[in-house]
């Protein structure tokens, strides 16, 4: 497809994450952009403003009539849309060329240096991390992020003047297929997904074709004892990174200071030492040592790298202090796996010492409750108190015998709670605390405005 005799794009789901970046690309090429959502938030209201058009209702009549010439329009479509959309079936019966998220991304990066940013958990904030180390410096990226940077106030970053484009490579759907990246970076190669993959074993092959198709003498930066067999690639530079052992890229002399981290980074040939990282958790420390590993081999000075990491506020709905006072803190994140709730309420654990961590935590998906009940049960055992919500169903139909009790009855915590979300907001004025989390990637959403005039 030549994108150049493209004049209109139309999106169906273009208020999804990865969706609505796509859309404001070619709403700046100077495209005339428009799409179907679900529900009106935040970032379709966004997009509107920006003079996209936007309806809610899964109607033809509702599609603009110049995006109905298949001569010179690009639908693209996210996999989570349902076979039996209304707008889905008229673009297909009409012949128009239907285009995945994931293709049109591979389209955009094709002719540029891109980073790929590839992983169960951690790609959002190591995307966001490269390009803006990348955008801080005299090199700077384009970029498709998985979030909203707090920076920027975006998830599409643009600059004609830079060949690099930073994007985060979705494991979903296979997703990350469609990218040939010249770097990549894998943080973490979990069993999830198991409605498309099956098998742990499905994930870890996806993962590895990833890593085949990269381009030829292409640079790998991957986790540190992820046990994960690489294919045999003799022309690709790999390298490693760590917080917890020498690799060729870690961190050490690690503390904290009024809450936020300090650390040395060492790697091949560097060492910048007192290193402030703008956001909290030491997970995130992890995160950043990935990220200015790559941004260091892409040509980014020492100094350009101490001065931008302080300044790195971090990204929407990922340890988003919401509240922080020193009778309550309000935490919101995304965290939706195991480990990914592992690793916050670790890292809020280690934080906040000695107060109580309440966690609200919201299921996503039957099959993702299903497939890792017990892994959800261990980790939420972490917290001191638990409020647990009915399960978000986002693209899938109930599955019988899967609700949230499956995990509710193997949390160990010493109190806990099952709550719909109607419910929530009478249960929360009832209780005092010190350190309150909201954690999913479903609707819990909603609730933070909510929970933020509740307590301030």
């Amino acid at each position: 497809m030549d994108l150049g005799k493209i004049h209109n794009v139309y999106f169906i789901g273009i208020g999804g994450i990865g969706m609505s970046a796509i859309a404001r690309y070619f709403n700046k090429m100077g495209k005339h952009v428009a799409g179907y959502d679900k529900v009106s938030k935040p970032l379709t209201n966004e997009l509107i403003h920006e003079g996209i058009l936007v309806h809610f209702d899964d109607d033809v009549q509702q599609i603009p009539s110049q995006f109905k010439n298949k001569e010179n329009t690009l639908v693209v479509y996210t996999p989570a849309i349902p076979k039996n959309h209304k707008g889905m079936s008229f673009f297909m019966s009409q012949g128009f060329e239907l285009k995945k998220r994931s293709e049109v991304l591979g389209m955009l990066t094709a002719a540029n240096r891109s980073i790929a940013v590839a992983g169960t958990h951690g790609k959002t904030t190591v995307s966001t991390m490269i390009a803006h180390l990348m955008r801080q410096s005299r090199i700077g990226c384009n970029a498709f992020l998985g979030g909203i940077s707090k920076n920027y106030k975006t998830n599409l970053l643009v600059d004609p003047d830079s060949k690099y484009m930073v994007v985060e490579a979705d494991e979903f759907d296979r997703s990350f297929l469609k990218l040939f990246p010249q770097k990549a970076v894998v943080t973490a190669v979990d069993a999830d997904h198991l409605d498309i993959y099956e098998t742990k074993a499905n994930v870890e092959e996806s993962f590895r074709q990833f890593i085949q198709q990269m381009n030829t003498g292409g640079t790998l930066l991957i986790k540190q004892g992820l046990k994960f067999k690489l294919p045999e690639r003799n022309d690709l530079k790999v390298y490693t990174y760590s917080i917890k052992e020498k690799a060729d890229f870690f961190a050490e002399n690690i503390r904290i200071e009024n809450g936020l981290y300090r650390f040395d980074f060492v790697g091949i040939d560097i060492r910048i030492n007192d290193l402030k990282l703008g956001i909290p958790g030491l997970l995130n420390v992890e995160n950043a040592v990935a990220a200015i590993a790559i941004a260091y081999l892409s040509g980014v000075k020492d100094d350009e790298i101490a001065n931008s990491l302080e300044k790195f506020k971090g990204i929407q709905r990922r340890f988003d202090y919401q509240i922080l006072r020193d009778d309550l803190v309000y935490i919101d994140d995304y965290a939706h796996h195991p480990e990914e709730l592992k690793a916050v309420i670790s890292s809020t654990k280690e934080l906040f010492k000695g107060k109580k961590i309440t966690g609200i935590f919201q299921p996503h998906l039957f099959t993702r409750t299903r497939d890792f009940a017990t892994e959800f049960a261990e980790s939420l055992s972490l917290l001191d108190e638990l409020i647990l919500l009915d399960i978000y169903p986002a693209r899938e139909l109930p599955i019988a015998g899967v609700t949230s009790e499956i995990i509710f009855k193997n949390v160990t915590c010493k109190s806990k709670l099952l709550c719909s979300k109607s419910e929530l907001p009478g249960v929360l004025k009832t209780k005092k605390f010190e350190v309150l989390m909201t954690l999913g990637a479903g609707d819990i959403d909603e609730f933070v405005e909510p929970i933020k005039k509740m307590f301030s």
